[in-house]
């Protein structure tokens, strides 16, 4: 499996998104759906999405699915993102909010008031999720090597 990397960060900002998302092993092509099972979408009308999902039901064998980061992965990232940040006052908040309740909640919170840092977070998130596809890409040619 060789995926360019727009295809690679469509995945990841796609990931991100919380959808679930898919790779056709012979076209190339990528396909994306709400997790119906998780989060905001439990219980939501699967119509507008029902086409690709029929494509995918009826070809499952044919596509690789990528996994989403778990929320253990996604709590080691915040964690390792505190400890660049150099604004002292702000890396002693941040660890504040991971050790405390609700810490995804918490750290968005103080994430989106940090100014610059705001950006910095993103970018390096978006860096990380994409080191994430990459890896899983990996992970499957060694088990898989292209034909």
């Amino acid at each position: 499996m060789k995926l360019p990397e727009e295809q690679i960060k469509e995945i990841a900002e796609n990931l991100d998104l919380g959808m679930r998302c898919f790779y056709h092993l012979k076209t190339g092509e990528i396909e994306a759906t709400p997790d119906f099972l998780e989060g905001d979408w439990i219980g939501q009308d699967t119509e507008p999405w029902q086409e690709t999902l029929d494509k995918l039901d009826e070809n499952w064998g044919d596509y690789f699915e990528f996994e989403k980061m778990t929320a253990h992965e996604r709590f080691g990232m915040m964690t390792d993102f505190s400890e660049t940040v150099e604004d002292p006052n702000l890396q002693d908040r941040l660890f504040k909010t991971l050790n405390k309740s609700k810490p995804f909640r918490n750290f968005k919170s103080e994430i989106d008031n940090s100014g610059e840092y705001r950006q910095k977070w993103f970018a390096y998130k978006n860096q990380r999720l994409i080191e994430f596809v990459k890896y899983q890409i990996e992970q499957h040619n060694r088990g898989f090597p292209d034909e």
